[in-house]
């Protein structure tokens, strides 16, 4: 008994440093006037924009709630026949908020279980979307929103947008399909840099020449390139480039099997060793600490976890 103790501890307290302090539904409704995702729809064309900016329109429970159902109800909508995704200045979109992920404190096997499901979830949404998707990139984007975008059928990015994929530097995994996707669109060598140990952000003009994105566009007229390549895509009836590909699947079990990867090493030591010595660059001592400490003790509080790259 007295062993389960610390065990059953540093099980909430990992999931408690992950998990959002959240507000009761209806709060959160009505916290801001402000929506955390604006809508418009001109010509066939719905635009949807992140609108978060103080938090850099970072993946917020309540963002990614609002972008599932408007997705949801674009890809049933008869007069929708093209999305744009973009955001608010001056960030596109700083990546998931693990708490959109996970809401409450749990035990490291339903951890685990949580971050597949909403891993694979999150991505599937992407892939199955029914229409073509079109990504605006207005700045820095991060991580998964790098790793959805390139799944759409084309990317037009502003002079001013970065692509980030740093897992290596966080102690995880690639996701989103990069480690088949990247390679595809990219070649090898390029992928790597990214998703590797080099970490490297590419601006918009070495990701065009990459082959990453599609278009550069002055800043000030990047709503209006978007606007304007959605709708002659309309115009033209253009279809799903994986599923037209016969990728669809392929990329349905990459995503599969990264979330299963991404889970293991958000549980794993590289990841807790990751995170101490970014919160001990900034001066964070208490936090890095804690990563420290849930470290040293993976071996009591993950002896149930399963098997890593168990389904």
């Amino acid at each position: 008994a007295d062993a389960r103790r610390p065990t059953r501890a540093m099980a909430v307290a990992l999931a408690g440093r992950v998990a959002a302090r959240r507000l009761p539904s209806a709060a959160r409704r009505h916290f801001s006037a402000e929506p955390k995702l604006r809508v418009e729809t001109s010509n066939g064309v719905k635009t949807l924009i992140f609108n978060d900016p103080k938090r850099l329109n970072a993946w917020t429970e309540p963002l990614l709630f609002a972008l599932r159902g408007e997705l949801a109800s674009a890809g049933e909508a008869a007069d929708v026949k093209a999305v744009v995704i973009t955001g608010t200045d001056p960030y596109y979109c700083a990546g998931v908020d693990l708490s959109a992920m996970v809401s409450k404190p749990m035990w490291p096997t339903a951890l685990r279980r949580t971050l597949i499901d909403q891993n694979t979830a999150l991505f599937d949404m992407f892939l199955s979307f029914p229409k073509p998707l079109l990504y605006a990139v207005n700045g820095p984007a991060i991580g998964a929103s790098v790793t959805s975008a390139t799944l759409g059928e084309g990317i037009v990015a502003s002079e001013k947008a970065t692509f980030h994929t740093p897992f290596a530097a966080l102690g995880l995994c690639p996701e989103g399909c990069s480690s088949v996707h990247f390679p595809r669109v990219m070649g090898d060598k390029p992928a790597q840099r990214m998703l590797g140990p080099e970490g490297w952000k590419p601006t918009a003009a070495e990701a065009l020449e990459a082959g990453l994105v599609h278009k550069v566009v002055p800043h000030g007229e990047l709503r209006a390139a978007a606007q304007a390549m959605a709708e002659d895509w309309v115009a033209q009836g253009k279809g799903k480039a994986l599923a037209s590909a016969g990728l669809l699947d392929k990329y349905k079990a990459a995503n599969a099997a990264e979330s299963v990867a991404l889970a293991d090493a958000f549980l794993g030591p590289g990841f807790f060793a990751a995170q101490a010595a970014m919160a001990a660059r900034k001066g964070k001592h208490g936090k890095a600490f804690f990563f420290r400490l849930v470290r040293a003790l993976r071996p009591l509080w993950g002896m149930g976890l399963p098997r890593a790259g168990s389904p």
